[in-house]
Parts: C-alpha cells; sequence; structure tokens
C-alpha cells in the first residue's frame, strides 16, 4: 500500500512543479495543465494562459508552416492540456479516452459567432468592421462608384434608418452595400515621396430595395455622417482567416502610419495600419512587436535618440500589398504614431 501512496505523491508534486529545462523560456511558471474552453476564449487568449510569449503558439503545439494557415478547430468545451512528449511540451486538444472525458459540442456551418463555433484567433468584435471593408484604394478608386443624390426631406445629413437616393447603382451586384468617403493618402515614412495608397474612411451600410435610373436604398447602418455625394460599393464576403498566431520567421522592420479613429495615443484594441505588407512578406496572423521611438536632449542642446523600448505586440489580421491592419492585443506604455513595428 506504501508505494501507490508514495507514487501518487511523487505524481502530484511533478504536477505542481513547472518544466525545469530550457522550455521555462517558453512556458510561463504558472501555466495550466489543462484549461477547458469557454465561449469568449480567443487563441491569443489561451496561449497567453500557457506561454511567455503567445506567438509561440505553432512551436509549443507543434504545427507546420501550413498548419498555421489553417489551425485545428477548438470549441467550447474542448481542453487544452499540456503535456510531454519525445518532443518536449506540447499543447493538444484532450482525448476524451485518455481520461477525464470533456464535453465536446459539435461543429455547425453559421455565418455568425455562437457558442457552438470555432473559437477565433482573436476577438472578432474587435475587427469585425475591418474585416469586409475595402479600407485601401488606388488614387481616385471611388470616383466611378454610385453615389448618394439625396432624399426625398432634402437632410442634409443622413443616418440610420433614412432613405437615400442613389445614381449609378448596378443591379447586379445585389442589395447590400457599403458606404465610404475618399480618406487621407498613407505615405511611408521612411520614403517621403512614396505613397502607399489612400484610405478610405467607412461611414456605414445600405440595403437597396429598388434598382432603377435613380435607386434606392435604406441606411442600416451609420458610424458617421453621410452625406450627399458619398460613393457605396457592393458588400464583401468575409474574409478573415483563422491563422494561429505567430511570429515573421524573416526580419520585420516597419512603422505605424496611422490608426483608426485619428487619435495620436494608442492602447490595447486599437487598429494601426503599419507600411508593411504583401510585398514585404507580411501575412495573417503574424505578430510584431512595437518599439517606442524616443528623443532627448544633451547638456549641449544636441538631439539624442534614446534606445529603443519595446511598447506592446500588435496581430496583423489584414494585409494589402503595401499596407497591413492590425491590432494591438498587448501594450505597457502608450504607442504613438510612427513607432516602430519589428519581428519579435
Amino acid at each position: 500500500m506504501r508505494k501507490p501512496i508514495i507514487a501518487m505523491i511523487l505524481f502530484l508534486s511533478l504536477l505542481s512543479i513547472p518544466p525545469a529545462n530550457a522550455e521555462n523560456n517558453i512556458l510561463r511558471s504558472d501555466t495550466p495543465y489543462r484549461h477547458v474552453v469557454v465561449p469568449g476564449d480567443t487563441l491569443w487568449g489561451i496561449a497567453s494562459r500557457f506561454l511567455n510569449d503567445p506567438w509561440r503558439w505553432p512551436e509549443i503545439w507543434g504545427l507546420n508552416r501550413e498548419q498555421v494557415k489553417n489551425p485545428h478547430k477548438i470549441y467550447p468545451g474542448d481542453a487544452v492540456i499540456l503535456k510531454r512528449t519525445p518532443y518536449g511540451y506540447r499543447l493538444s486538444l484532450e482525448d476524451p479516452e485518455d481520461g477525464i472525458k470533456t464535453v465536446k459540442l459539435s461543429p455547425k456551418i453559421r455565418s455568425e459567432l455562437s457558442d457552438t463555433a470555432a473559437i477565433p484567433s482573436i476577438p472578432a468584435a474587435a475587427i469585425e468592421p475591418f474585416l469586409t471593408q475595402p479600407l485601401v484604394i488606388e488614387k481616385d478608386g471611388l470616383d466611378t462608384a454610385p453615389y448618394i443624390l439625396g432624399s426625398s426631406d432634402n437632410r442634409v445629413v443622413l443616418s440610420t434608418g433614412n432613405t437615400a437616393y442613389i445614381s449609378g447603382l448596378p443591379n447586379d451586384k445585389g442589395s447590400a452595400w457599403q458606404i465610404f468617403r475618399p480618406g487621407n493618402a498613407l505615405k511611408d515614412p521612411d520614403q517621403k515621396d512614396r505613397i502607399l495608397g489612400y484610405e478610405a474612411t467607412y461611414l456605414g451600410n445600405a440595403k437597396a430595395s429598388l434598382f432603377a435610373d435613380v435607386s434606392t436604398v435604406t441606411i442600416t447602418r451609420a458610424t458617421e455622417e453621410i452625406l450627399n455625394g458619398d460613393r457605396l460599393v457592393p458588400s464583401p464576403d468575409n474574409i478573415f482567416n483563422n491563422y494561429a498566431p505567430h511570429a515573421p520567421d524573416f526580419p520585420i522592420n516597419g512603422r505605424i502610419i496611422s490608426v483608426y479613429g485619428g487619435v495620436t495615443e494608442i492602447g490595447k484594441d486599437s487598429i494601426i495600419t503599419l507600411n508593411k505588407g504583401k510585398m514585404d512578406g507580411l501575412e495573417m496572423g503574424h505578430v510584431l512587436a512595437v518599439y517606442r521611438k524616443s528623443q532627448a536632449k544633451s547638456l549641449d542642446g544636441e538631439t539624442v535618440q534614446l534606445p529603443e523600448e519595446r511598447t506592446g505586440l500588435a496581430f496583423v489580421f489584414r494585409v494589402f500589398d503595401k499596407i497591413a491592419y492590425a491590432l494591438v492585443v498587448q501594450s505597457t506604455h502608450s504607442i504613438k504614431l510612427l513607432d516602430a513595428v519589428k519581428t519579435p
């Protein structure tokens, strides 16, 4: 009887001791050995429970490069466990036959998130408005798009629930439309004369009810004031791929060139625009470290560049040729325009 008791004590003591090898640099000191997924969890959030560096999720999950682009579907009720393997510690889904049974909800194909949908990489609500918007256009890219002529009661400003009349609305693009206004030029701060694209300002959604020479739409959502002359584009399908969070396997050295909302102080959950894109190798799911660029005055009045200080992490969720959009998932200090983003 004594040997089984001793064995059980040794087993329990091992569970309370963090791994004492090089993987200590990967695993948190307080990492759990099991986490049951609940609605609202994200891949990033679960990775943060186990890892010091959440972007190393594919490494500890044992994913190869292609699997990163199509990670295992994880659903509420699944249990993520940490276990020792011949290749080191690995995260995996618990097999009910190996021990405690896990309630696993059957996946269903749905257009919206639900308690039975696979959990996303990052909070969907934070980025949902940015997944289907063009955001970046060519110069004069909206000039030929249908536009708002006005309303029957001559409103100057249109908002949710108002009826609007549209010139040039085609009848073969569906009834769902988005409303935009041409925005500012996005310039590369490292090459002053280089324009990366033009931002389109998203104003809201509209649904067409009548197609004619002058078509009729109802504004179903307004995020800003909508005016005569604002342009309409068809609503595209959701294009977000649920990539596992991962660091680029090559050096990236970019900058933050704009922030959604026009603020100057950037923090967690802010949407930022980067001056790097597909042509630089960026892809959805890449995690980049943010570094503050600071200066100080020497005693003789000269400007001195201080060493860069890491201030946060950003998760890339949409990529264009020369530009990418990212969600700030962590910030230890305020982040500002022109701060650097690099491979962590």
